[in-house]
């Protein structure tokens, strides 16, 4: 794993202890599998975007903080140009840029999502966290299910849900997907 996923890791690991309980503990707490939090935190895999929002808020600190070690500032209002929001998960379905990073206190975490053509034939990754979910499609077609319910989104479509159910997307139609994605 990169260097990145290892300091996240060990920010996470830091927050932990701080507050002295265990993994498997703060894992239980937040409906994570222990064994699968045992390998996010020790480094081995990349912790899911929904679990870092999910740390990020049990331990009320700025998903930004959590990601990149610095404490954002802005509080009046915060403009990210084009192609200069960070890169703050690299999963080989998707990619994730924080739109706000620099903006204290966000009510709401915006992200600009790219789902690979490639994620067409292999089956849908679930995952769940504790909040709302707000999905606007800008180019391509996201097949997307919630709560077991299935649907296509093209450009222009969105969807807001609870994602405290088990969802999940990915690019059809043999093209990228881009999207927007506000997790409260």
């Amino acid at each position: 794993m990169t260097e990145e996923v290892r300091e996240i890791a060990q920010r996470v690991k830091v927050l932990r202890e701080i507050e002295e309980i265990s993994g498997e503990t703060l894992s239980k707490e937040l409906g994570f599998n222990p064994a699968e939090y045992s390998l996010w935190e020790s480094g081995e895999v990349e912790f899911p975007i929904g679990a870092l929002v999910e740390i990020a808020a049990r331990f009320k600190v700025d998903l930004t903080e959590l990601i990149t070690g610095q404490t954002p500032k802005l509080k009046t209002y915060c403009l990210t140009r084009a192609g200069k929001a960070p890169e703050v998960s690299r999963r080989p379905m998707y990619a994730y840029w924080n739109l706000a990073y620099k903006f204290h206190h966000k009510k709401g975490e915006p992200f600009l999502v790219e789902a690979d053509p490639g994620t067409e034939n292999k089956p849908l990754s679930l995952n769940t966290h504790p909040g709302q979910e707000f999905d606007y499609v800008l180019e391509g077609h996201l097949l997307i299910s919630v709560g077991g319910h299935e649907t296509e989104l093209g450009p222009g479509d969105c969807i807001y849900y609870d994602s405290s159910e088990p969802h999940g997307m990915k690019a059809v139609g043999g093209k990228r997907a881009r999207f927007l994605a506000v997790v409260l």
